[in-house]
């Protein structure tokens, strides 16, 4: 997930939970948190308790994050966010507890008094971790109109630079859906698992090298004893819950879009 990317997720994050946007440049953003955005992400459960006793005036705070710490303005203090950083892993927890399923509608400038059909597509963003005594984190973007069945991979980045609203514009109507949203969930979570399946082992062959050097070192350090100790089954145990490679796929966000394309290319 590059820079650009994170930066127009915090973006349309912070916009559709009510925290607008005080100060933006390419690399970074200074949002005004709504009062649940503040409990959400500040960690300020005294603070909130004690104005919910007292009846006193809300005052959530603000929040300056630096998406591209290369292209930073000087002088702007913040909190760098990066793929893999607490802050963009909590933002992420965050949307998928406030939001983790969206219904929004394309808006365009419309022409004449003619309706216009938009088009269902589902939308899923899943985060692929390939774990071990290192890990790396890939999401996935895919969307699938649910009239024809084409699926576009890096489907977040194709909505980027629509404009999209949770109210169904002017002059415009909806096609009903050939293929039914579970069907359709089922479909795009078969690609995730094949894109997890087929992304090369090298990573896994790594870990498993490392692991067994590691487990020759164990084992020549106990060889000596014939009862092996607890601490001997403990680093045992250890070296494997270290070493042994893993996938995790995990949904982030997803939702159903009604978009006046029928199809990309």
């Amino acid at each position: 997930m590059r820079p650009p990317d994170i930066h127009q997720y915090l973006r349309r994050y912070f916009l559709a939970n009510d925290s607008p946007i005080l100060e933006e440049s390419p690399s970074h953003l200074k949002v005004q948190l709504s009062v649940e955005l503040d409990k959400e992400l500040m960690n300020r459960p005294f603070y909130w308790h004690y104005l919910e006793k007292t009846g006193g005036v809300p005052n959530p705070m603000t929040l300056t994050l630096i998406t591209d710490n290369n292209r930073c303005p000087e002088g702007i203090k913040g909190e760098p966010v990066h793929f893999g950083s607490v802050r963009l892993a909590q933002i992420f927890q965050s949307a998928k507890k406030l939001g983790a399923f969206v219904r929004m509608y394309e808006q365009k400038q419309p022409v004449g008094q003619s309706s216009h059909p938009l088009h269902p597509w589902l939308c899923m963003n899943a985060n692929v971790a390939f774990q071990c005594d290192r890990k790396k984190d890939v999401l996935l973007s895919l969307g699938l109109n649910l009239i024809h069945g084409q699926i576009v991979p890096q489907f977040f980045e194709r909505l980027e630079s629509l404009t999209l609203t949770p109210k169904i514009p002017d002059y415009c109507f909806t096609l009903s859906p050939m293929i039914r949203v579970e069907s359709g969930m089922k479909r795009l979570q078969k690609m995730i698992r094949t894109f997890a399946e087929q992304e090369p082992k090298d990573w896994a062959k790594s870990a498993m090298e490392r692991w067994k050097s590691d487990d020759a070192l164990l084992e020549a350090f106990y060889e000596q004893e014939e009862d092996k100790p607890e601490s001997y089954v403990a680093e045992k145990q250890a070296l494997k819950e270290l070493y042994e490679p893993r996938i995790k796929v995990s949904l982030v966000n997803g939702g159903i879009f009604y978009l006046h394309q029928q199809m990309f290319h």
